[in-house]
């Protein structure tokens, strides 16, 4: 059976691909797609994300423990975090492009991704300490309190809230694409990476919208359980929102290391 009317799921979340859900069967049998089963998948996969965080973010401050040199301990832990920068997107392009495969593949991306940013981490956490666990509390807190919110209905997504977001979310791709590019040639654009008040007040602004983001994603898992997708699309819908997710706690990481670096 093909998935009913899902022309309506617009997201600026690129896994979001509304031609990728419209095309997903039921097979005879086969269960569909629960809000409630996408929420308890996310858990797991913020759970391993964690334990992959805790690994390299453990080794990292073992090695600089035992030598008291920050640059041995970057070297014991460069393998895990950009192995793991690198071989998390090479596998989020295989669930964004294969669906069926994202029950296997999503959680080995959640691990992937953890040992990344437990990398981040370590180094903004030796620079400016307790900045990691609060950047991690913030982002939890803001998946409960916003998950919350949409449950109730005191957010509410229309379609003006669809196309501001999503023209947010590009506007702020572009202005990083940008950045990349210039970085080849030794510059970047001023003052929104610096920690003056535009810089501040940029990250707050991508904050803000990666937020919004996580509403969109909440409200696209409904509206796709409601169209009876296959089961294993929970497993996928549980990963695009840990995209938004770890873009977010990347976000809050980089603001609270420009509030610190003010003091």
């Amino acid at each position: 059976m093909r998935a009913r009317n899902a022309s309506f799921m617009r997201t600026s979340n690129p896994t979001f691909n509304e031609n990728r859900w419209a095309q997903t069967r039921v097979a005879p049998g086969q269960g569909t797609m629960t809000v409630q089963g996408t929420v308890n998948k996310t858990g797991i996969m913020t759970l391993l994300a964690i334990l992959g965080a805790g690994y390299t973010f453990t080794t990292f401050n073992e090695v600089l423990y035992r030598t008291q040199d920050p640059t041995a301990a970057f070297g014991a832990v460069s393998t895990l975090t950009w192995g793991g920068a690198i071989a998390g997107f090479v596998t989020a392009l295989i669930i964004s492009f294969k669906p069926g495969i994202a029950p296997v593949l999503a959680p080995v991306y959640a691990v992937l991704k953890g040992l990344f940013l437990g990398g981040i981490s370590a180094f903004a956490e030796l620079r400016f300490p307790g900045v990691a666990s609060q950047a991690t509390f913030l982002t939890l807190g803001i998946l409960a309190a916003l998950l919350i919110c949409f449950k109730a209905g005191i957010i509410k997504v229309t379609q003006g809230f669809r196309s501001m977001v999503f023209a947010a979310t590009g506007g702020i791709f572009f202005v990083y694409l940008i950045s990349f590019v210039l970085s080849f040639f030794g510059q970047s654009i001023p003052l929104i990476h610096g920690s003056g008040m535009v810089g501040i007040g940029f990250s707050l602004f991508v904050v803000a919208i990666a937020s919004m983001n996580l509403v969109m994603d909440f409200d696209f898992i409904d509206r796709a359980a409601k169209t009876g997708q296959p089961k294993h699309m929970e497993w996928f819908g549980a990963f695009a929102v840990m995209v938004t997710l770890f873009w977010l706690y990347l976000e809050i990481l980089r603001l609270l290391m420009k509030l610190q670096s003010r003091r």
